[in-house]
């Protein structure tokens, strides 16, 4: 009797295991934006002097490590709930973490990073550097319309197929790309600099991506169900020498064609865009996400 008791502990300790790996992949998502958000704090701004004299105010080059701690975050952010299917171990706590993790990876991080840039954007106008905090509090709209965002979401049961609003892992990589984008792409394309450097730019932006994660547009959902991917139809026909009938199962190609036709069009659009522009292929991406999913108008909710 003993030994059974302990053999049940045993399993039931090991399945207890098992169903919190996904919640430390969700952890680590948290960790990566904290770790970006000190990496956006830490940098602040520079002020020295150029060859002819003038002073010059810039924003330290490690900012892009912000960068890169989100884009990692957005990858683990996949894997947990990979993982939890994977391991046939999703839960409701797993769910309410995950959207804990993306208000500080996806939203307050990206939200300090325009802080920065509309720091730098006044730092370029006469005494810009003593610009009253009240201009800059627009990029915490980020993270506010995050937060309601996801709120939205873990309530909403008809976003099984697709997102109502831009998903917020989508706009927090976006305002991510922006300090690779002036650290790495300007010198390709001069008149990015001017942009990156204007508080209307950042001001437009913050109104531009907060609308689209809290509007109801329609859009497409970044993974597949595997029904929609297997989908198989059932043929029966009838066997000319036997009369018995036969069952076929064939794969429904031009079905799961036109469910992928405008992912492949995204990556053709960011492939080219990233050859020739660099890390400019990042937005460009996200506004073909954009235009298409409002084009292709993909139901949120499973059809009948």
């Amino acid at each position: 009797m003993t030994g059974f008791k302990d053999g049940t502990l045993a399993i039931t300790y090991k399945r207890s295991m098992i169903r919190q790996i996904p919640n430390v992949f969700t952890l680590l998502n948290l960790f990566f934006g904290c770790l970006a958000i000190i990496a956006t704090v830490q940098t602040g701004l520079t002020i020295g002097v150029d060859s002819n004299g003038q002073q010059i105010v810039e924003i330290p080059e490690r900012i892009y490590l912000a960068s890169i701690f989100i884009g990692i975050a957005a990858v683990i952010d996949f894997l947990d709930g990979f993982v939890a299917r994977l391991l046939k171990v999703p839960s409701e706590i797993g769910k309410q973490l995950d959207s804990l993790a993306d208000v500080v990876s996806f939203g307050v991080a990206p939200g300090m990073i325009v802080y920065q840039f509309l720091r730098l954007s006044f730092a370029q106008q006469e005494n810009g550097l003593d610009i009253a905090m009240f201009w800059l509090l627009p990029a915490f709209i980020v993270p506010c319309a995050g937060a309601y965002r996801l709120a939205r979401f873990n309530i909403d049961m008809e976003q099984s197929y697709g997102f109502k609003g831009v998903p917020i892992p989508a706009a927090g990589l976006f305002i991510a790309s922006f300090p690779l984008i002036y650290w790495f792409s300007f010198e390709k394309s001069l008149w990015i600099l001017p942009v990156l450097t204007s508080k209307w730019f950042w001001y437009g932006l913050v109104i531009f991506i907060s609308y689209l994660m809290v509007s109801k547009l329609p859009m497409m959902a970044l993974k597949f169900k595997k029904k929609e991917i297997d989908e198989i139809n059932i043929l029966k026909i009838k066997d000319d020498f036997s009369g018995k009938k036969i069952t076929l199962k064939t794969t429904n190609l031009t079905g799961n064609f036109k469910l992928l036709m405008p992912f492949i069009i995204i990556a053709i659009v960011s492939l080219i865009s990233a050859i020739f522009l660099g890390w400019l292929a990042v937005p460009i991406g996200f506004i073909a996400y954009v235009i298409l999913s409002l084009v292709f108008k993909q139901h949120t909710s499973k059809q009948q």
